[in-house]
């Protein structure tokens, strides 16, 4: 029951209009699945972002990410930083996506980059999620840094600086 094990992969990119399309169509490229869209709820005049105006574009990967995985973290030699794992949960990004082994130059696409976050979780998650009796997750159930890092070291052989 204590056992580590990743929930899911998450890829995503940001941007508005022109810029939008293409990182979208660089993560298709990569994972080879359909993106999501993210649109915004609030209007901010100063940055000229108003309501329902798409805003980024997301991929949940829930399995077979393995192999994703381990190309995305070859781009960034195996190194993350501690400040970049928080609990359950750890992000990085990648500044251009030529560096992933597999992805040639796209004139189309240009230089561009995105992040990847991976969230951990444990046995005993669905207590968290079910619609009847739910209730909050115990501290124990919760994956540490030390655990994070203890993990993607001995499963991805990822050095942590």
């Amino acid at each position: 029951m204590r056992e580590i094990k990743i929930e899911k992969v998450v890829i995503s990119v940001g941007g508005t209009e022109d810029k939008l399309e293409k990182n979208t169509k660089l993560i298709e490229l990569l994972t080879g699945r359909k993106a999501a869209k993210m649109k915004t709820r609030k209007r901010i005049p100063t940055l000229n972002v108003r309501p329902n105006l798409n805003v980024g574009s997301v991929i949940t990967i829930r399995r077979d990410f393995d192999a994703l995985l381990r190309r995305v973290l070859v781009a960034i030699d195996n190194k993350i930083r501690k400040k970049q794992i928080s609990e359950n949960t750890f992000s990085f990004g990648i500044k251009e996506y030529i560096e992933v082994p597999g992805l040639e130059y796209q004139r189309e696409l240009g230089i561009t980059g995105f992040d990847v976050t991976l969230t951990f979780a444990r046995a005993g998650k669905r207590i968290q999620l079910r619609r009847i009796r739910n209730k909050s997750l115990p501290k124990k159930q919760r994956i540490s840094k030390e655990e994070i890092i203890k993990y993607m070291e001995e499963k991805y052989q990822t050095r942590f600086i």
